[in-house]
């Protein structure tokens, strides 16, 4: 970059709507280049959600080589492997070096700080923002612009005009409305022209219609390890190994959130999608058969499934529900459901609870630096762009990356 180009970029002012992580990427890169920075977050400090999401270990990216990485991006993996080629894995884990932070690959190939403890790094990262010359504004949530282009924002006080050279828009999905991001940004932007998918519920879990007894019996019950059975949108067979829970609603867990994208496009194809599970990984089902028709001894059928077929009470539970409690009347029957337990999903749980979002700005929407075609000198980034990915460090990844690909986008439209 030139002197003349800093110079330049000197006398220009950005503001960076978002306290998250790819709004707070973004800020870090263009005050690096120079450029004045007013972050302004809805809620009393950035980054709640990324504190929440550290509670049970910060999972900040995934060892996954490329294009494997970039394949977890499903349809939208080309476009995100150019942002992923500007920011990836291995500089995620530098940058969290630049505070102290070290990092490891944990068992399933996801990247932890060593303290697996999120507050840590969002104090640091803020505090040097800060120290850097970044203006936080707090309480300040984002309303849209008013006839002469300045920014409208909602404040304690009442509403004001920020007037701005360039604006990043981090707003994030629609997910933990609570904690700042409820999607009421996509009227604004379709208001403006900008193409828009609708928000729906991502790496979540499903309802299915238990039966009083077996949601009050087993509800919060791991169910480990299973394989879940389903088929793609091309009607393709797929199979994943890992755990999921009962829940009071229905079943969630890691493994269900592998498979929400499927699941729930299906859903809104057909209005209707079974998952199969395997309760019984590594067993044949002529093995199953075989174990089964053993004689009971006065046991119980209950008993007998957990002494012949390893079953714990929630699997048990399971084949009950879906066999009824006559099910050892027919073995056959019930080795067959063992291998292959078939679920009727009723629908994602709401977007609320989930852990993040599908839909928002489409990417057609944008040019390659991430400015809306609609509405000049303003970019997105983050999880209000229409992508999604499951848990696993992906979507963490992606946001940071998004936040400097936005950046660096201002900072060439700026020096135009």
């Amino acid at each position: 970059m030139s002197k003349l180009a800093d110079t330049d970029l000197a006398q220009k002012r950005v503001a960076v709507i978002g306290g998250g992580p790819a709004g707070l990427f973004a800020a870090e890169r263009l005050r690096s280049a120079g450029v004045a920075v007013d972050l302004y977050e809805a809620k009393g400090s950035p980054g709640r959600k990324f504190l929440i999401a550290g509670k049970g270990g910060l999972n900040l990216t995934h060892s996954d080589p490329r294009p494997l990485f970039d394949s977890r991006y499903r349809e939208r993996q080309a476009q995100i492997a150019h942002w992923l080629d500007g920011f990836d894995t291995d500089a995620l884990r530098r940058w969290a070096q630049g505070f102290g932070v070290e990092t490891y690959v944990g068992s399933s190939g996801r990247v932890f700080p060593v303290d697996r403890k999120a507050a840590p790094l969002l104090r640091g990262w803020v505090r040097r923002l800060k120290e850097r010359g970044v203006r936080f504004h707090v309480q300040h949530r984002w309303l849209g612009w008013n006839d002469d282009g300045s920014l409208r924002m909602a404040t304690e006080d009442g509403e004001v005009a920020v007037r701005a050279d360039a604006t990043v828009l981090a707003l994030g999905g629609g997910s933990w409305p609570q904690l700042g991001s409820d999607g009421s940004w996509m009227d604004v932007l379709q208001q403006r022209g900008v193409d828009t998918a609708p928000l729906q519920s991502a790496n979540c879990g499903f309802d299915v219609d238990w039966t009083p007894h077996f949601q009050q019996r087993h509800a919060g019950a791991p169910l480990k390890p299973v394989v879940a059975h389903w088929r793609d949108l091309d009607g393709q067979p797929q199979q994943l190994q890992g755990e999921c829970v009962i829940s009071e609603y229905g079943i969630e867990g890691s493994l269900i959130y592998a498979l929400a994208a499927d699941l729930r496009e299906t859903l809104n194809r057909d209005g209707h999608v079974t998952l199969e599970l395997d309760l019984v990984p590594g067993r044949e089902e002529s093995r199953l058969l075989a174990e089964l028709g053993r004689p009971r001894k006065g046991r119980s059928f209950g008993e007998h499934l957990r002494r012949a077929a390893g079953l714990d009470a929630v699997k048990a539970g399971l084949l009950f529900e879906v066999l009824g409690k006559d099910a050892g009347n027919d073995i056959a029957a019930v080795a067959r459901t063992l291998k292959r337990l078939p679920l009727r999903l009723l629908r994602p749980r709401p977007m609320a609870e989930t852990i993040s979002t599908a839909g928002g700005v489409r990417l057609e929407a944008m040019n390659e630096a991430l400015m809306l075609n609609a509405v000049p000198g303003v970019f997105c980034a983050g999880e209000m762009l229409d992508w999604e990915a499951p848990t696993g460090g992906y979507l963490l990844t992606a946001c940071y990356a998004s936040g400097l690909r936005a950046a660096e986008g201002v900072i060439h439209w700026l020096q135009r």
